[in-house]
């Protein structure tokens, strides 16, 4: 893979990771809420966003993952994450986020996450981008909505998440169906 590429938005920087940014990783990702919606464990214990980001880095070298640091351009402040898992046989991807909490209802992940399908489809050269969502939590299905992915179905009792199984509500976008603007 080439170098790792950073975006601009209007409010956004989204780039790579680094080790400097694992305090914050640690504090952000280990909130309750976000455990509860995602698959990071919680307690997020000491030394395991260190791990988190340093198999990210080895994941995009090898093409299976291009995963960005969300962070507000005002003021530099680290605020989440959104990627792509890439199947690059296939030219498609898994989308995938989270925004801390105190940054929830801002439209930040909203605007990160569409950024990432223009990248995905303009420079990955992508034809499908899908994600799924547990059905309890569908503020993360409005995120989809917004950036244009169409509903594609549930799959019932999917996922097995911390003792209770959850369905999974699954989006997806093809290339052709993205709007830039």
């Amino acid at each position: 893979m080439n170098p790792f590429p950073t975006i601009t938005t209007r409010r956004l920087i989204l780039r790579q990771f680094t080790l400097d940014d694992a305090p914050t990783v640690q504090r952000l990702a280990g909130a309750p809420k976000i455990a509860a919606g995602t698959f990071i464990p919680h307690p997020y214990e000491g030394g395991m966003a260190e791990q988190w980001i340093t198999r990210q880095q080895a994941d995009y070298k090898e093409g299976k993952l291009i995963n960005f640091a969300v962070v507000l351009a005002a003021e530099q402040s680290l605020i989440g994450s959104v990627g792509i898992t890439l199947r690059p046989v296939h030219r498609n991807g898994q989308l995938g986020y989270w925004i801390g909490v105190p940054y929830w209802g801002q439209g930040y992940c909203t605007e990160a996450a569409h950024a990432v399908l223009q990248f995905g489809f303009d420079q990955l050269d992508l034809q499908r981008i899908w994600a799924p969502h547990f059905k309890r939590n569908p503020a993360s299905g409005r995120v989809m909505q917004k950036i244009g992915m169409q509903y594609e179905g549930c799959r019932r009792r999917h996922y097995l998440h911390r003792g209770q199984f959850e369905d999974a509500v699954l989006y997806g976008i093809l290339c052709h169906e993205f709007d830039a603007g």
